[in-house]
């Protein structure tokens, strides 16, 4: 069920809420957090809406989501309230801002949020440069962003590095989730030995293979070659050098994974692209900040060189780069 409440108020907005839980019952009060969507009017809307909706029936959680549509023109707010189908397991809330209260979302999101609960905020599409400083953002245990719908993913990397504070995190660390989980249980496995070097290769616009070079980097303590390929290949591979033998993980065709290692036979692994719902769940399975990521983007990512990142490599081609990363701090 849909209800649309044009040119309205949040006074106004609350009553109706009110109202559908006391006559109808629609909305549950079994909600364990607040998700703040931000974004600006255009096609991510729906989608984040629709990722929002997919993860609810693990988190069930009242979503607001806060579209930013034209600054010219007088102030107006249009409301829509999302129940039962239309609203997966949660009651999902549009606000569509215009004229200079666009610029002003949580004055028009703190009456709405639910009352001694957890709240989150996610920018699916471009975020703040620094989102803890946000005005949404301070009033959020976590803050998610997306770095790949960054117009340069390298340089949004960086500014979450140099803006980083507890509680942040990217949709292009839990893309790599599963890449971390295997290549881990690959080196959990005997002989023990320690990894000479490391190869990634992705594409030039994937951040997602910066942060997992930056994660091998600090963690493993060894040199890290990054070998950039076309934009939009994603991330295809990891070769790991050890004295025994190499451990390849390669995914040549985007959706399936051989695993090679030394006295194994192959493997071959599902490792489909993950949708932006299921790093969403992800993502709201903890409320407390990921330290891990913390450390990645901004020790890890300190030792990636982006001149050599910037720069063809002789033998290369122009799709083709590689660079190398410094020695990290410890190993996992």
């Amino acid at each position: 069920m849909i209800i649309d409440l044009p040119d309205t108020t949040t006074a106004a907005l609350n009553r109706k809420l009110v109202e559908l839980r006391e006559t109808g019952g629609a909305i549950a009060l079994g909600r364990v957090f607040t998700l703040v969507i931000v974004t600006d009017d255009g096609e991510t809307t729906e989608a984040a809406i629709g990722a929002a909706n997919d993860a609810s029936r693990e988190h069930p959680c009242r979503v607001i989501t806060v579209v930013r549509g034209t600054r010219r023109g007088t102030n107006r707010l249009d409301a829509q309230i999302r129940v039962g189908g239309d609203a997966g397991a949660s009651e999902v809330i549009v606000l569509r801002l215009y004229g200079q209260l666009a610029d002003h979302g949580h004055s028009v999101v703190i009456p709405l949020l639910l009352p001694d609960a957890p709240t989150v905020a996610w920018w699916p599409g471009v975020a703040p440069d620094s989102p803890s400083t946000d005005p949404i953002g301070r009033m959020a245990q976590r803050r998610i962003t997306d770095a790949a719908m960054s117009a340069k993913p390298s340089r949004a990397l960086a500014q979450r590095a140099a803006s980083h504070a507890p509680g942040d995190t990217d949709l292009a660390w839990s893309r790599i989730t599963l890449w971390r989980g295997l290549l881990a249980a690959a080196l959990d496995q005997p002989p023990y030995e320690p990894v000479r070097r490391a190869t990634v290769t992705s594409g030039i616009d994937s951040p997602s293979g910066d942060l997992l070079a930056a994660w091998l980097a600090l963690y493993l303590r060894c040199p890290v070659k990054r070998v950039r390929t076309r934009a939009g290949t994603g991330l295809t591979g990891v070769h790991l050098d050890r004295a025994s033998g190499p451990i390849d993980l390669v995914r040549p065709d985007g959706t399936v994974a051989h695993l090679t290692q030394p006295g194994q036979p192959e493997r071959k692994i599902a490792l489909a692209p993950r949708h932006d719902r299921d790093c969403l769940a992800e993502e709201l399975r903890r409320l407390d900040p990921d330290d891990v990521y913390g450390d990645v983007v901004t020790q890890g990512m300190a030792l990636l060189n982006p001149r050599s990142a910037a720069r063809p490599a002789p033998e290369d081609s122009a799709d083709r780069r590689s660079d190398s990363v410094g020695t990290g701090a410890a190993r996992p």
